[in-house]
């Protein structure tokens, strides 16, 4: 599977975007699917993680309730809405995708657990 992430920009704080990722190939359904951001001079960090079927989310703690990931297994594309954004938000999102189990809380944060990895959009926050 082969991935592109899209949608990000510039918005103010407290203002939404959306992020999308498209996959190739046709058994993106099997892939658990990830959002992972890079902020200048820090390590990348979780955002989020759904299962392959859509019932099941985990985020990170400094997002959580403000950010959601939803999938179209159809259309092959998995969405990050991100509400009452803050300059802190400010970062590179990547979107993933892995296969493994089970898809808990704890395994949804390990990087290496996905592979491939999308090319990073660019998301800025002002205040």
């Amino acid at each position: 599977v082969q991935l592109q992430a899209s949608g990000g920009g510039l918005v103010q704080s407290g203002g939404s975007l959306r992020l999308s990722c498209a996959a190739s190939g046709r058994t993106f359904s099997t892939y658990i699917m990830g959002w992972f951001r890079q902020a200048p001079g820090k390590e990348r960090e979780f955002v989020g993680a759904i299962s392959g079927s859509g019932d099941s989310t985990y985020y990170g703690d400094s997002v959580k309730g403000r950010f959601t990931i939803s999938r179209d297994n159809a259309k092959n594309t998995v969405n990050l809405q991100m509400n009452i954004l803050e300059p802190e938000d400010t970062a590179v999102y990547y979107c993933a995708a892995g296969r493994f189990t089970p898809f808990q809380s704890v395994s949804a944060r390990i990087q290496s657990f996905y592979n491939p990895w999308g090319q990073g959009t660019q998301v800025t926050v002002s205040s």
